[in-house]
């Protein structure tokens, strides 16, 4: 077997990180069914059924792992423990998520757009769904930034994840683009900070309609499409810490027990969907965070400045977290790496639930 010359591999490296051109994969894991993508970069407009096909490119492209295909050297598979850093320079493969497309609910902003960011710079094509008209400033500035220097790209449309019929006909259609759907990061939900004996009862089905059945329907459409283009993958469910303790001084009953419902929910459907393409999974786990600094949780401590001082005193780190401390996570559940992890709720809340 030929081996690269050094400052070959030097080269192959740096741009192997940088992920420039895309590359087409298929869910069988070979690409001779499938044509390279040209990604548009729109903001202008959301993303339709009519443009997906148009997004497909006849001419294939060459990438740096064919440039290392020509020199002799062998692309690992994931079952070999180590590569041999002679024949080939790819580093953490595992991680790698180049070709394949994926659906994030939630994602106009907040923590679904920044686990959105962390799929496009492993070089995955993201479609962010979510209710709000437009999407905040931050995703254009992501789109035109990381979509062309990874390899990735990320799009956007309205959707209320409570609608079956509208969310089915979506995701159908991205996956229907692509031929293949990868995975989901269902990150959508709302909050409503009330006493139980206060709660009106109309809007409990509100916010159940979201964080539990938005994510219920999500996760379903999302399977169908899986399994119909036998597509072995996984789905992050994001539930909260929430759904495990009360958390002090939060009086957020009906939010938490949604949570709760989340967290169940990922056992329930990874049971079922363990080998439910051809006998291969597709994986259900959730990522359950602490305290987040979100737009809710900034209204959250506007309505009671003592909140904050709370929160951080009861987690073993002393400070609330940022959105951007799960991107590692999301990547994880998302990716090869965690393949013989299903059913798992991933706490992540700097101690909160250990004390």
């Amino acid at each position: 077997m030929p081996l690269i010359s050094s400052q070959f591999q030097a080269i192959v490296f740096r741009n192997c990180l940088t992920r420039a051109g895309p590359r087409v994969r298929s869910c069988n894991n070979y690409s001779g069914g499938l044509r390279p993508l040209v990604w548009l970069h729109c903001r202008d407009r959301p993303f339709s059924s009519s443009r997906y096909s148009a997004a497909v490119s006849s001419e294939p492209s060459t990438t740096q792992k064919d440039a290392v295909k020509q020199t002799g050297a062998e692309i690992p598979s994931v079952k070999e423990k180590l590569p041999n850093p002679e024949r080939t320079p790819f580093r953490f493969r595992e991680f790698d998520l180049e070709g394949k497309v994926f659906v994030v609910t939630g994602g106009a902003r907040g923590l679904g757009l920044v686990l959105a960011e962390a799929l496009i710079e492993a070089g995955g094509q993201v479609y962010c769904l979510d209710r709000l008209p437009e999407p905040d400033q931050e995703f254009y500035t992501v789109q035109e930034r990381l979509g062309p220097k990874y390899g990735g790209s990320l799009k956007y449309d309205r959707v209320d994840v409570s609608e079956a019929a509208n969310l089915d006909r979506i995701i159908g259609d991205i996956a229907t683009a692509h031929g293949r759907l990868d995975g989901l990061i269902a990150a959508a939900g709302v909050q409503n900070v009330t006493p139980a004996l206060e709660y009106p009862p109309e809007k409990i089905d509100e916010m159940m309609g979201i964080n539990y059945k938005g994510v219920y329907l999500s996760a379903v459409s999302c399977a169908r499409q899986m399994i119909k283009h036998k597509c072995s993958g996984s789905i992050l469910l994001v539930g909260s810490m929430s759904g495990m303790v009360a958390n002090k001084g939060f009086t957020s009953s009906v939010y938490n027990s949604s949570k709760a419902a989340v967290c169940q929910l990922t056992r329930s459907l990874a049971m079922e969907w363990g080998k439910i393409v051809d006998g291969k999974p597709i994986r259900v786990n959730a990522l359950c965070p602490g305290n987040i600094m979100t737009p809710m949780v900034r209204k959250n401590f506007e309505d009671d400045p003592e909140l904050r001082a709370l929160w951080e005193k009861e987690n073993m780190l002393g400070r609330i977290s940022e959105p951007a401390e799960y991107r590692g996570a999301a990547l994880f559940c998302l990716s090869d790496a965690s393949s013989f992890m299903t059913g798992t709720n991933l706490v992540i809340d700097g101690g909160y639930t250990a004390w």
